[in-house]
């Protein structure tokens, strides 16, 4: 294990309703970066919040936390920029801020200024930083409440398959705003190809919805995908919705150091095998994947391999239908 890397188990209360592992390694096999710009949040029902700091787990107490409300988040530092892990602890400052939210529309509006302002400070301070961002608020009832940015996933994983929930803010994505890509396409270039550059980041903006005539721009505000501008065969995938968690199957989400491989689907096909095991601790599955994912970097020699966090989320309960086909 490499001195940053983060793997105690988060105790929860017995009969909770929601089972958490979190993992955060810098690299996988040990032979990767040299800092890890990945992070994370979980805050669990009792308002007790754990992340990493300067590369350390931390852990305090949020005093007026609904009793019962989680959060999680799962952040990546741009890749390449030196300033990538202190625009990670700069926006989980900012999570930790936040107020508990029942509804999409206030987590939404928080999380909106939460990046106007993050991208006032680094541009005062002569910084281009910012970082993709993954949150799941999950009241005690109702469905959790997804807000996404950049090229983390969100997958849901059962026995029998894994569908990602999220779409990557990429080029690719962007052309296929444009009416330039199929679905075909789409995938191909985005979940069987390797790629490192992203569109769009939480507390710098983007050029995700930027028109042909100015390609080059950066807009102040984050680009939203939703059912009115997204293609037909992502429809259903928007970055701000309502997401039940169905009980039995595992919500995972991860960094891009998870699928950063010279043939992403040969490892990802396997998920299900490796996660889809319920009478299996999220613990051990957890440390299962991250050790496939090592072997994995070394078979398809896949380096030198990238920060890589995890967040595994599972109701108790059995899977009562098959997961739709995703596309390919």
């Amino acid at each position: 294990m490499n001195a940053t890397d983060v793997s105690d188990p988060m105790p929860f209360p017995a009969g909770s309703p929601l089972e958490i592992a979190v993992r955060s390694l810098r690299s996988p096999t040990g032979h990767g970066r040299q800092e890890n710009q990945d992070n994370y949040l979980v805050i669990d029902g009792q308002g007790q919040a754990r992340f990493l700091w300067d590369e350390r787990e931390t852990e305090l107490r949020l005093p007026d936390w609904p009793p019962g409300h989680r959060r999680l988040a799962l952040l990546d530092g741009m890749g390449g920029h030196s300033h990538g892990r202190e625009a990670t602890e700069k926006t989980l400052e900012g999570l930790l801020g936040l107020p508990a939210a029942v509804d999409l529309a206030p987590i939404s509006a928080g999380l909106s200024a939460l990046h106007h302002r993050l991208r006032q400070q680094f541009q005062a301070a002569g910084l281009e930083a910012g970082c993709t961002l993954i949150l799941l608020e999950i009241p005690p009832s109702g469905p959790a409440l997804l807000f996404h940015v950049g090229d983390s996933r969100l997958y849901v994983v059962d026995a029998r398959r894994v569908r990602c929930l999220t779409v990557d803010h990429v080029p690719a994505t962007h052309m296929a705003l444009l009416g330039l890509m199929n679905g075909a396409q789409w995938f191909q270039r985005v979940h069987a190809q390797t790629n490192s550059q992203i569109s769009q980041a939480f507390g710098l903006g983007g050029a995700l919805g930027a028109s042909w005539l100015y390609p080059a721009a950066i807009a102040e505000d984050l680009f939203e995908l939703h059912e009115g501008n997204l293609p037909l065969f992502l429809r259903g995938l928007g970055d701000r919705r309502a997401l039940a968690l169905e009980p039995g199957r595992i919500y995972l989400l991860a960094s891009d150091g998870l699928w950063r491989l010279a043939n992403p689907q040969a490892f990802i096909q396997r998920w299900p095998a490796l996660l889809g095991q319920a009478d299996r601790p999220l613990e051990e599955l957890a440390d299962s994947l991250l050790a496939e994912l090592a072997e994995e970097i070394r078979r398809q020699r896949s380096h030198p391999d990238d920060n890589c966090t995890v967040i595994l989320a599972r109701r108790p309960g059995r899977v009562e239908h098959s997961l739709p086909e995703d596309i390919s």
